[in-house]
């Protein structure tokens, strides 16, 4: 087996692809969407070649391609002989459910775009059957959200020797300059003893030790310090099950400097 893993990610508009894809890139593989099957060969010699660290590589492929299904057994047949993994991911749903989703996105179908979003739901479930018989694995996302496909995704594709952990990125802020645009949890913490009104500690900031020392010494400091932890510990497993793969937690005071 060569060393490239190629997913395709296939099935019905409107099942969750892009989702899929996300959930892919979000544990390390190189994505694409739309690429024409006929240029997958070449693709993947180039990368092989140009760009060796790249193991994992997942894309989209669908009827947006016109000539999509007269291609695709061929090539996949043909890579797969020559030693490459190539994977199917097809998704699918119920047609009451794709109008659904259908009818909130308000967009229109891609067999279909002047007529019927149940005509081009018919005929896209009759033209993929036959890439659906060939599919290795087979998702059915009417009955789930984006969070849990995500989450079905990243357990499958995720080699088992790693665990899926979410980055947490945690940042001290001053309110005078606004709050920062990418925080998830916003923590007000100037209630704490404020080093700013502290002559010899007024110019450090919340790296040195003598400002923390003043800072978290205090007993007000501790014990909050004790149940931000416990409330950490309770949300970041629950944050991880959702499938949140980045958590930004800010502290913030008046300037920001101390903390």
């Amino acid at each position: 087996m060569k060393k490239i893993h190629v997913v395709i990610i296939t099935g019905l508009s409107g099942s969750g692809k892009s989702t899929a894809l996300q959930a892919l890139e979000d544990i390390g593989f190189f994505c694409i969407d739309n690429l024409p099957v006929i240029l997958l060969p070449k693709f993947i010699a180039m990368t092989l070649q140009s760009s060796p660290e790249i193991k994992q590589v997942a894309m989209v492929m669908d009827l947006r391609e016109k000539n999509f299904t007269e291609r695709y057994e061929l090539v996949f047949e043909k890579l797969k002989k020559k030693g490459y993994k190539i994977e199917i991911l097809f998704l699918e749903a119920s047609e009451e459910s794709l109008l659904l989703r259908y009818s909130v996105t308000r967009r229109t179908h891609p067999l279909s775009p002047t007529g019927s979003i149940t005509e081009g739901i018919q005929t896209e479930v009759e033209k993929m059957s036959s890439l659906r018989q060939m599919a290795d694995t087979i998702i059915d996302t009417t009955a789930i959200n984006v969070h849990q496909l995500k989450d079905i995704v990243q357990r499958k594709f995720l080699p088992k020797s790693r665990k899926r952990r979410m980055i947490i990125n945690v940042m001290s802020f001053g309110y005078r300059y606004g709050l920062p645009a990418d925080a998830d949890l916003v923590i007000d913490v100037r209630f704490l003893p404020n080093p700013y009104f502290v002559e010899s500690l007024k110019n450090h900031n919340g790296h040195n030790p003598a400002v923390e020392k003043y800072v978290l010494d205090n007993a007000e400091s501790k014990k909050f310090l004790k149940k931000t932890i416990d409330m950490m510990n309770f949300l970041i497993p629950l944050y991880e099950k959702e499938g949140k793969a980045r958590l930004n937690i800010g502290f913030g005071c008046t300037g920001g400097k101390h903390r």
